[in-house]
């Protein structure tokens, strides 16, 4: 169960990569329409990301799940993508009626078309699957050695090889059993649109709840992407883009909570935050809501009082659910390439079906939430962002923010893989017992999720990717620190370390065998003072090097 758990958060995490194209695509093709800029050439350049989705997908998945991000992978999951959907193309077998009455000149072109069409309504699953193989085979397979006479297809070259393997099962998978998944797709195409307005509210909850293990993605992948059909054109986005006047259902439900509600909850948070606090949690608070109005990210809010509230974030899920009834029953049709925030709605207001209907129904939710939260907070005495007495401005540690995030993470050792999506690292760790939560608060984080026993995701917003980035790089450089190879040697080698932490200007170290580690040495190494704190623990005071000593 915690090994499936973990794959649907790393599928998650990956499907962000190829949604993260999505803002300047919907730009592009909504900028080039005549309504706008008229040019022609920027639609169509913004209408090719829309028509080989799939193909992004493979790709995006694939280096999103390969263990070093490496393109390799992604060259595996193109390969893959294109061998399957060309093979299944040419497997498929039109209905006995389809050419009868079309003339013989025409027959070719009237299959290919079908044949296209087909295709085209599998092409994100098939991208998802071919992805998904692509990441697991390069990391089964991107080491692999070969005798020396097939060396030069060994290691990484190896990947794409067998992943085009395994495009030819797809290909015979889909190509053969088109008209069942394809009928499949129709009939829960069909069953969740016929729910109405139950199941507009069950994704609207359903999609928050999600939140809480990074599982959303994959939800709203089969909503955005696979569900309903427009001349071919499936998903509610990609209908939605296409000029569908019933596409926008499942996303229109999210604009009054990301534009109106949590803003307002962050208003209400700051009017029940401690007089001495609110400078200081003002600013953040008012960040958070800027980004969720804007852009619509949400989950920097969310975890503000997510674990604090859950009563307060259990009300929230079903509020958004009935976001998505209203604005059904009210005929809104409202879409976003990116997020619900204004940017999309101002950009695709003219694709939308009676928008303005929005500003009445946020003024009503901004109005809610406000009352609500503020109500919560007070009852319960809930203590979100400057409720407690320590709450104020949290001084961020000095030098490199890479280094205080790894020092916070555990040290280097504690990390085995660092990773990240819109709004969260997502981690791989050696040891939970290692984290600092009060360290990575200290950072920006605005909450843990702890998966599993080796999982852990750091909501910082944003800003996520970036942290990852400047955290890997800080993971492959060499320590160069004199003084750390020092210490290494002291304490009897990396691997007898069991915890090498910095706290306060000291270090709290931990080894395994005692017997190693001289006295003198440490007395030596740290003259400011050194304290036995029990067998094998000891706490140097080594001051403004703590943290990179801890790192090293």
């Amino acid at each position: 169960m915690r090994s499936t758990l973990e794959f649907l958060q790393s599928l998650g995490r990956a499907l962000m990569l190829p949604i993260a194209v999505l803002p300047i695509a919907g730009l592009l093709l909504r900028c080039g329409q005549a309504d706008l800029l008229d040019m022609g050439f920027v639609a169509a350049a913004g209408d090719a990301i829309f028509s080989n989705l799939g193909l992004l997908f493979a790709i995006g998945v694939a280096v999103g799940l390969a263990k070093d991000g490496n393109g390799a992978a992604g060259l595996a999951g193109a390969v893959c993508f294109l061998i399957a959907s060309r093979g299944a193309m040419a497997l498929l077998t039109p209905p006995a009626d389809m050419l009868a009455n079309v003339p013989a000149d025409y027959q070719a072109a009237s299959l290919a078309a079908f044949k296209g069409q087909a295709i085209g309504k599998l092409n994100v699953p098939i991208g998802v699957l071919s992805g998904v193989i692509a990441g697991r085979l390069y990391n089964r397979f991107h080491a692999l050695t070969l005798p020396d006479y097939l060396a030069f297809f060994a290691g990484r070259r190896f990947v794409p090889i067998v992943s085009g393997l395994a495009g030819l099962g797809l290909a015979l998978l889909f190509g053969s059993a088109w008209h069942w998944l394809d009928h499949a797709i129709g009939e829960i195409s069909r069953t969740v649109l016929g729910l109405g307005p139950l199941g507009l509210f069950l994704y609207g909850v359903l999609n928050r709840l999600l939140i809480i293990f990074g599982l959303h993605h994959i939800l709203n992948n089969m909503a955005w992407f696979i569900l309903g059909d427009f001349h071919g054109v499936t998903g509610d986005l990609n209908r939605f883009f296409a000029g569908d006047p019933s596409a926008g259902t499942f996303m229109a439900g999210f604009f009054p909570v990301m534009m109106f509600g949590l803003p307002a909850a962050c208003l209400a948070m700051y009017h029940c935050a401690r007089p001495a606090n609110k400078a200081a949690v003002g600013g953040m608070l008012l960040s958070m809501a800027l980004t969720a109005l804007l852009t619509g990210v949400t989950e920097p809010i969310e975890f503000t009082f997510m674990f604090l509230a859950p009563l307060l974030y259990g009300l929230h899920a079903v509020l958004t659910g009935l976001a998505f009834v209203i604005m059904q029953q009210l005929g809104v049709h409202l879409g976003f390439s990116f997020s619900a925030g204004l940017f999309d709605f101002l950009i695709n207001y003219k694709l939308a079906s009676r928008p303005l209907l929005l500003l009445p129904v946020g003024a009503v939710y901004f109005l809610l939430y406000y009352g609500l939260f503020r109500l919560f907070i007070r009852l319960f005495d809930l203590a979100t962002p400057g409720r407690a007495p320590g709450d104020g401005a949290v001084a961020l540690p000095a030098g490199r923010r890479d280094a205080a995030f790894v020092a916070a993470l555990g040290g280097r050792a504690n990390l085995i893989a660092v990773d990240a999506c819109t709004t969260r690292l997502r981690l791989i760790i050696a040891d939970h017992g290692k984290i600092d939560a009060e360290a990575l608060r200290a950072l920006g984080a605005k909450g843990l999720v702890r998966p599993s026993d080796t999982a852990l995701q750091v909501v910082l917003g944003p800003i996520a990717d970036q942290i990852a980035g400047e955290i890997r790089s800080l993971l492959q450089t060499p320590p160069q620190n004199g003084e750390g190879s020092r210490l290494l040697d002291i304490l009897g080698g990396r691997d007898n370390i069991v915890q090498l932490l910095a706290k306060g200007g000291r270090l709290l170290i931990e080894v395994k065998q005692q017997g190693g580690v001289s006295d003198a040495a440490l007395q030596a190494f740290a003259p400011k003072g050194v304290v036995c704190t029990g067998p094998g623990r000891w706490q140097l005071l080594v001051g403004a090097d703590a943290e990179a000593l801890a790192i090293f």
